[in-house]
């Protein structure tokens, strides 16, 4: 019975030192996260509409752009059987619109078809049983994607269906946005790309902005509130992978964030022993990448 218990004990331990490992590594990496990286931008719009608002004006061009609602993560699925789909944010502008607003890094994940669902899954979610079709609320699905997905250069590409025999729209009322995450002109979009790309608060153009970003990253409220959702998504990813099979539960998941967050260390000229201790890249990894060559996960 002694040899368990020791064991037990044993076992709490580590798992105590493997969280307080992470904790540390989740400390480090909060400094080098920008409103572009999925994990912040959780933390930036949890239950701060008025910065959603802000952001949501600059992007529509539209200066008396209101919510009168907003939550971020909202799990909808009204069909049974129908795969879930995860909203970064979702609201309600004061004249019924549905608002979906993604921040996208990887271009896997921003695919037209992926906003096709976004956009179908707001219409089963507005529209209830002995509803007309007319009733349908108008909808925009906003992806936000860190590269110029289109690679023309234009700020915003505005997506909506046409009547092609007609040439003219087909007028249902949706509409979908990719903004530019690269763009950089002189204007507020710019603007606010610029903040999205940035991680130091100090360097920001908007004080809106700024001040979420410092509140997250200084204020002990923030960063706690920061670690439990690393944490979260930590945990999310693992589960998926367990889901997935994937050999020791390493999802691919977590080895593209230690991508990332490798490539920004690199550039912030910090070792590659630190490198390793806050990814748990191996050795090669960091090495390909700063060589430059492509590590997939």
């Amino acid at each position: 019975m002694r040899g368990r218990e020791t064991e037990a004990l044993s076992v709490r331990e580590s798992e105590a030192e493997r969280k307080e490992c992470e904790h540390e590594k989740d400390l480090e990496r909060l400094k080098l996260l920008r409103p572009m990286d999925d994990d912040f931008m959780r933390g930036m719009l949890k239950d701060d509409m008025p910065l959603a608002e802000f952001m949501v004006r600059i992007i529509l061009d539209k200066p008396d752009f209101r919510f009168i609602r907003f939550e971020t993560q909202a799990d909808l699925k009204q069909v049974t059987g129908a795969r879930s789909v995860i909203f970064d944010g979702l609201g309600t502008e004061d004249s019924g619109r549905k608002i979906d607003l993604e921040v996208q890094r990887e271009d896997k994940g921003a695919e037209p078809e992926r906003a096709r669902y976004h956009s179908s899954v707001l219409d089963v979610e507005n529209l209830k049983k002995g509803q007309d079709f007319s009733e349908l609320p108008d909808t925009c699905v906003i992806f936000i994607t860190e590269k110029d997905f289109y690679a023309e250069g234009k700020s915003i590409y505005h997506i909506e269906r046409m009547n092609v025999t007609r040439g003219l729209p087909f007028n249902d009322r949706s509409m979908i946005l990719y903004v530019n995450g690269e763009y950089d002109g002189d204007d507020d979009l710019g603007y606010l790309m610029h903040d999205f790309r940035c991680s130091d608060p100090d360097k920001m153009h908007y004080g809106e902005m700024a001040d979420r970003v410092r509140y997250l990253k200084e204020s002990s409220e923030g960063v706690s509130q920061m670690c439990k959702i690393m944490e979260d998504m930590r945990d999310e990813a693992r589960a998926e992978g367990r889901a997935e099979g994937r050999a020791e539960g390493v999802s691919e998941g977590e080895k593209n964030n230690s991508i990332k967050i490798a490539i920004r260390m690199i550039a912030n000229n910090e070792s590659d022993v630190k490198i390793q201790d806050y990814t748990d890249l191996s050795p090669e990894d960091i090495q390909a990448l700063r060589s430059g060559q492509t590590v997939t996960a």
